[in-house]
């Protein structure tokens, strides 16, 4: 039951997934704080914002000013990258240095467990193990109709 229950859980699909659950709600937060806290001050530093509270280059129109808010966007990125970062460092490298010993403990190597068979071949041994079994060399072209 407890191997079957590891086995499970190092499926890649699971562990991606709960990486990406986990992530998205514990750090999300913290990350957001570190910019708003840091980094948009230092926006604010090269630009000034507008009445509406928007941060970025302002250019004048044809209806008056006009104010590119690009501060959002760099917190967005600067989210992004931080929670990326966070994630590779904290569970995806962790957890190919966890594969890569249980493959070498295993005694396969990583080009030999992650080849497999193409649909080409698959169909080729199911050819030649049809004959064999016949006795009689199986059409490889479709009947006539």
């Amino acid at each position: 039951m407890i191997q079957g229950f590891k086995d499970f859980i190092m499926r890649g699909n699971v562990i991606d997934l709960a990486v990406a659950v986990v992530i998205g709600a514990a750090f999300t937060a913290l990350v957001n704080a570190v910019v708003a806290s840091i980094i948009e001050p230092i926006i604010k530093l090269v630009w000034q914002a507008d009445e509406s509270g928007n941060v970025g280059p302002t250019v004048n129109g044809i209806w008056g000013p006009v104010t590119f808010p690009i501060g959002g966007l760099l917190n967005a990125v600067i989210s992004f990258l931080a929670v990326a970062v966070v994630v590779y460092f904290v569970f995806v490298l962790p957890m190919n240095h966890f594969k890569e010993r249980a493959a070498a403990k295993a005694g396969v190597s990583e080009d030999e467990g992650a080849k497999a068979p193409t649909e080409q071949e698959l169909l080729t041994q199911i050819r030649d193990l049809l004959e064999k079994q016949t006795g009689s060399s199986v059409s490889t072209t479709p009947p006539a109709p």
